[in-house]
C-alpha cells in the first residue's frame, strides 16, 4: 500500500520502531503512518523518506556556527511524558502563532491525540536563556534508531537559527546513544518548506527509494524522477498510444490518494494511486476499468474500481478526481509495454 495507518495499543518495542523508521513510516500523535504522496494547495507531489546515518554524520561548519552562536544557553534533555509542562505548553502556542504555515492545535494533541497514554520512548531536548525556555524538540528512540518528531522555540530567539540547533542537539544526542540513524520524516522535491532538512548533512544524507525500497545516498536522488514523475510521465507515454487509437480518456490527479490515512477510513483497502487514467463515464454505481502504472511492478495495471463513498457538494476541480472515494475490486490486466496495455484497453474497453 501506498498509504496506510496503524494504531499501536501496547509500548511500541525499540527494534519494532526501527523495523518502521527503516520502512519509511513515521509517528503522528499516538499512531504511526506511511504516504508515499502529499498534496498541499492543489498541487501533488512525492514524499521521499529521509535518515542521517549518525555513524559518518559530522557538524558542518555552518551547524559549528550555530552552535558557538548559542553556546550562552543551557540544554537539558528529559525524558518526556503526556503530563506537559506550562512552560512547553505555552512556548507552543506562541511558535504556533508565529509561523506561516499550519501546526496541530496544540502540543498534546501533537504528540498524545490529547490522551494521557505515550506508546513511544520519548526524550524532550530544551534549551533555556537562564531558566527560561526558548526551545524544545521531541525525539522517539528505537534499538539503533530515532525519529525527530517536533522542534519549536521562541520567535523572539529567532536570529539564534533555534530550530537547526535543536537538530544538531537531537542528532549529537542520538549519537552518543549508540544509535545508527536519525528519521527526520520526509521531504517533497520541488516543495521548498521541507528543503531544511536536506541541510543536516551532506555526506551522510540518505533517501528511501520508492520501488526498490533501498535507501541510498542523497547525491543519488534525481529531484525530476520522483514517482509522481514517473507515474505521470508513463501515463502520457500510454495517453498517447491511447490518442493514436482515438480512444477518448482523461489523466486525472486522485484527490484522496491517502485516504487510508484518515483514522475513520482506516482498514477499507481505498484506492491510493495519486494519479490514472480516467477511461470512462461516472454513473450512479461505479465498476469501470481505469488504468495506473505501478512504480514497485513497474508495469501499468487494467483495474476495476467500484465507490465507497460518492462525496456530495464537491468543488469541480480541473484535472483533479474528486467525486468517489474509490476501492480497486479487480485486477484485469498487467503490461510494462504502453502499447500492449492501449492494445487491450481499445479493444476490450469497448465490450464494457
Amino acid at each position: 500500500m501506498l498509504a496506510e495507518l496503524h494504531f499501536p495499543t501496547e509500548p511500541i518495542q525499540p527494534e519494532q520502531l526501527d523495523d518502521y523508521l527503516e520502512r519509511g513510516w513515521f509517528r503522528m500523535g499516538q499512531s504511526i503512518f506511511t504516504t508515499n504522496f502529499l498534496k498541499f494547495k492543489g498541487l501533488f507531489y512525492s514524499a521521499i523518506w529521509l535518515r542521517v546515518d549518525l555513524r559518518t554524520f559530522i557538524p558542518s561548519k555552518t551547524q559549528e556556527k550555530i552552535r558557538k552562536m548559542n553556546s550562552k544557553f543551557t540544554v537539558r534533555i528529559y525524558p518526556t511524558s503526556p503530563d506537559l509542562a506550562t512552560n512547553r505548553l505555552t512556548l507552543f502556542e506562541k511558535y504556533k502563532n508565529s509561523v506561516p504555515f499550519d501546526t496541530a492545535p496544540s502540543l498534546s494533541h501533537l504528540l498524545y491525540d490529547n490522551g494521557f497514554k505515550n506508546v513511544y520512548n520519548s526524550y524532550e531536548i530544551c534549551v533555556f536563556d537562564t531558566e527560561k525556555l526558548i526551545a524544545c524538540g521531541i525525539i522517539d528512540l528505537g534499538k539503533d534508531s530515532s525519529e525527530g518528531i517536533v522542534c519549536f522555540y521562541d520567535p523572539d530567539y529567532k536570529k539564534h537559527s533555534l530550530g537547526k540547533y535543536l537538530m544538531l542537539l537531537k542528532m549529537e544526542f542520538c549519537q552518543k546513544q549508540g544509535m545508527k540513524f536519525f528519521y527526520p520524516g520526509y521531504f517533497a522535491p520541488h516543495y521548498p518548506m521541507f528543503n531544511y532538512k536536506l541541510d543536516l548533512s551532506n555526506d551522510a544524507m540518505e533517501y528511501l527509494e520508492l520501488g526498490s525500497n533501498l535507501w541510498k545516498p542523497i547525491n543519488q536522488f534525481d529531484f525530476f524522477e520522483t514517482p509522481l514523475a514517473v507515474m505521470n510521465r508513463k501515463l502520457r507515454e500510454l495517453s498517447d498510444c491511447l490518442k493514436r487509437r482515438r480512444f477518448e480518456h482523461q489523466l486525472l490527479h486522485y484527490e484522496y490518494f491517502d485516504a487510508e490515512i484518515v483514522p475513520t477510513l482506516k482498514g477499507l483497502q481505498l484506492f491510493d494511486f495519486p494519479v490514472f487514467l480516467f477511461c470512462f463515464d461516472v454513473g450512479t454505481s461505479i465498476s469501470n476499468p481505469i488504468i495506473v502504472y505501478d512504480i514497485f511492478s513497474q508495469q501499468y495495471h487494467l483495474v476495476i474500481c467500484d465507490t465507497a463513498y460518492k462525496l456530495d457538494n464537491q468543488v469541480y476541480k480541473e484535472h483533479i478526481y474528486n467525486s468517489h472515494l474509490l476501492q480497486m475490486t479487480q485486477h484485469l490486466f498487467a503490461s510494462e509495454s504502453a502499447e500492449a496495455m492501449a492494445l487491450v484497453v481499445a479493444k476490450s474497453l469497448e465490450k464494457v
